[in-house]
């Protein structure tokens, strides 16, 4: 296995964009996700999804209408899916994102033990992946705290950070790259998922190379910053592998905080993210490629 640098040029290797395209050649995606205490964490991703695809679609098992109302006042271009039509939206979606701001309280961790929130998202969770395990799966948030390794798709995604790295597989994440990329493999092979890891460095390993992706700055140590990376993620995800969708939106985050702190230091949040990034992805690609 390679460990390959990320950079302008991968990223424009990938561009999927054409000029001629409909709305439907620049894919489907769904997201699932919110929740009261995190309806935040949704519009986030929907806001960096819906800049990429042609059609993006969102559902919350929440019951309460009020998270309903914040998130369409918040943001408009998604459709609203009711929580008894998910699977058919599911199901022609390119592919989905799970988890941002679903509830994940635990009353002991390592072993996936939860009180009846998180229980709820892992009966939700573990409900769809047995529906659609082909589906190409992004899981992050609520959704990656809640299910084991074992028990998520093969050919899925995930995006812990150190410490739900940890929870997952029981051991801490490498620093040194080497040692990383050799720990991402071994759990690669062993449970046939795609990882990004965050950090200074990120780093993804799927079935292929390990891609190191570096830049960014202090700044994106805030909340918020997960769900922009998997919303974009998962919107370049309706047309690309996963491998280089966690890495080309890692890396478009990271030259987005680099372009924010030149302006105004580190004081930006997720939501400045979420809008620069896609005028990184002007500047670095341009319009069709």
């Amino acid at each position: 296995m390679n460990i390959v640098e990320f950079d302008q040029d991968a990223l424009r290797a990938g561009n999927t964009f054409k000029v001629n395209d409909t709305k439907y050649g620049s894919g489907q995606v769904a997201i699932i996700g919110g929740s009261r205490l995190f309806h935040g964490a949704p519009i986030l991703s929907l806001k960096c999804a819906s800049r990429l695809t042609g059609m993006t679609f969102f559902s919350s098992f929440e019951q309460d209408r009020e998270v309903a109302e914040k998130l369409k006042a918040n943001l408009s271009s998604f459709v609203w899916v009711d929580r008894d039509d998910v699977d058919s939206y599911v199901e022609k979606s390119d592919a989905v994102l799970i988890g941002p701001g679903l509830m994940r309280s635990h009353t002991k961790e390592n072993n996936f033990v939860c009180d009846a929130e998180g229980d709820r998202t892992r009966t939700i969770t573990l409900g769809l992946f047995k529906k659609f395990p082909n589906k190409r799966w992004i899981v992050d948030g609520g959704s990656l705290q809640v299910v084991s390794p074992d028990e998520m798709p093969k050919g899925a995604a995930i995006t812990p950070n150190e410490k739900e790295f940890e929870m997952l597989f029981g051991e801490k994440q490498e620093k040194e790259l080497e040692n990383r990329a050799v720990q991402l493999k071994k759990i690669t092979e062993k449970f046939g998922l795609t990882v990004l890891t965050k950090g200074e460095v990120n780093m993804v390993v799927g079935e292929g190379d390990a891609f190191v992706i570096r830049g960014g700055n202090e700044g994106l140590v805030k909340g918020g910053v997960g769900d922009v990376i998997a919303g974009t993620a998962i919107g370049l995800a309706a047309k690309n592998d996963l491998s280089w969708s966690l890495s080309a939106a890692s890396y478009l985050v990271k030259k987005a905080a680099e372009r924010l702190a030149a302006k105004a230091g580190f004081m930006f949040n997720a939501d400045d993210l979420a809008d620069e990034v896609p005028l990184v992805w002007g500047e670095l690609v341009g319009f069709g490629g």
